[in-house]
This record gives C-alpha cells, structure tokens and sequence, in this order.
C-alpha cells in the first residue's frame, strides 16, 4: 500500500509564493514573472504530481 505524503509544507509555500507574486504585480509589475516559477513549483509539488 502507497503511504501518503504530507503536503501542507508545499500547499504553505505556494500560497507564500503567490502572496509575492500579488505585491509583485501590485509593486514591479516588470518583476512578477519572477515568482512564476515559486508558484508553479511548489503548486506541482503540493499537488504530489512530482
């Protein structure tokens, strides 16, 4: 049987993640698409597709 894995570190970090890249837009808007990458990868992992 397949154990399952604690993902509220990752759900924590994606939803930090998106907080940036919010005061991003808000901010430097020429700078949002730095968090892109935070978001997406903890989002992945929080969804255990990785």
């Amino acid at each position: 049987m397949e154990a399952q894995k604690n993902t509220k570190k990752y759900w924590a970090l994606c939803f930090t993640w998106v907080v940036i890249l919010v005061a991003l837009l808000i901010l430097h808007r020429e700078f949002f698409w730095l968090a892109l990458p935070g978001v997406f990868t903890y989002f992945v992992k929080a969804m255990d597709l990785i």
